[in-house]
């Protein structure tokens, strides 16, 4: 664009912290400020030890100080850092692009109930929830309805809130997540499958423990190793060197663990309840999370050495990359189009 930007990118979690949203707030901003535009990261400090609702209005206060001279405030989830971003954006008409990265409602319903519905279907039925899940909704109702932009990573999920929160037409865009060049991978010296992420109720551990047991009477080869909050770098050494990769949650809107799982060249088992599907289901093994049975034999399937080498080619064999300098040009183009939009 002609002119740089001033940018806020807020943000739960920023390195050292562990997980998605904190990388892509680190390399998102590390583009921007490639190209010379002014950059702020503004992320939970003091916000992650008060509760629901003080912790905002603090963050609330702290965006709207942070405000005064930004072009841009791209914010990274819904609640956490899109609810007061927005507010403080929209009371002092600033533009602001909201990036969908899960969905906070359903994962809370989940983790309450222990009812392993698919994100789909949550939408679809209709189903009762708390005083708290229904302020998480009302809240992401305000946030769609104020924000000047919408980013999903999956047409998958865009589709299925469209729906659900009546998004209006033309507010919403697609910007994939971060598909990087190959990484170095190791023949594995045994047939470990490995499974690492936040022990939530959606992600399906005990269906996945008894499918494995159950392969295992089968294939004494095999063995699952679970883990939780390892850090990034020790995940992708794991990843190397491990057999292949399984994630039978009951969703997962566009995992970043089967995406360095591609990276690494190793064959995965995902849910079929995914963004992910319709480009990956050629080079993946796809499961229904709720059917013990089929996890079994795709795992067992797996574990035959020819199935094993026909899904290490196909997976070896996508070269798809979406890299962070593409990410931000989208990003540049969605601002583009909302300045577009306030001239006309």
């Amino acid at each position: 664009m002609s002119k740089n930007i001033k940018i806020l990118i807020t943000t739960g979690i920023y390195p050292p912290d562990i997980g998605g949203p904190a990388q892509y707030a680190k390399n998102l901003s590390e583009e921007f400020k490639k190209r010379g535009n002014a950059v702020k990261i503004l992320h939970y400090k003091t916000e992650k030890k008060l509760p629901t609702g003080i912790r905002h209005f603090l963050y609330f206060f702290r965006v709207l100080f942070s405000l005064a001279e930004v072009d841009l405030v791209i914010a990274l989830d819904t609640f956490s850092v899109g609810l007061p971003a927005v507010a403080a954006a929209r009371l002092l008409g600033k533009k602001i692009i909201v990036r969908i990265g899960g969905d906070f409602l359903w994962e809370s319903y989940v983790e309450r109930t222990g009812n392993l519905i698919a994100l789909k279907e949550f939408y679809e039925r209709k189903i009762g929830l708390s005083a708290k899940e229904k302020i998480i909704y009302s809240a992401t109702k305000f946030v769609l309805n104020n924000c000047s932009a919408l980013v999903f990573s999956t047409d998958w999920q865009k589709s299925i809130w469209e729906k659900a929160y009546q998004i209006r037409p033309g507010r919403s865009y697609i910007v994939e997540n971060f598909y990087g060049e190959k990484i170095t991978d190791f023949e594995p010296k045994e047939k470990n499958f490995i499974w690492a992420g936040r022990p939530l109720k959606l992600k399906n551990l005990e269906i996945l423990k008894a499918a494995f047991i159950e392969a295992a009477k089968e294939n004494r080869e095999i063995k699952l190793e679970i883990f939780t909050d390892l850090p990034y770098q020790e995940l992708i050494k794991k990843l190397q060197n491990c057999y292949g990769v399984i994630l039978p949650s009951i969703s997962e809107v566009s995992p970043n663990f089967i995406l360095d799982a591609i990276a690494t060249n190793k064959p995965f088992i995902l849910t079929k309840e995914t963004g992910f599907y319709e480009k990956m289901k050629d080079i993946g093994i796809f499961v229904d999370p709720h059917n013990r049975e089929d996890i079994k034999n795709k795992i067992l399937f797996l574990a035959d050495d020819r199935n094993w080498q026909e899904y290490k080619k196909r997976v070896a064999d996508f070269k798809f990359v979406h890299s962070w300098q593409e990410i931000t040009d989208e990003f540049i183009n969605i601002y583009q189009k909302l300045c577009q939009v306030v001239e006309i």
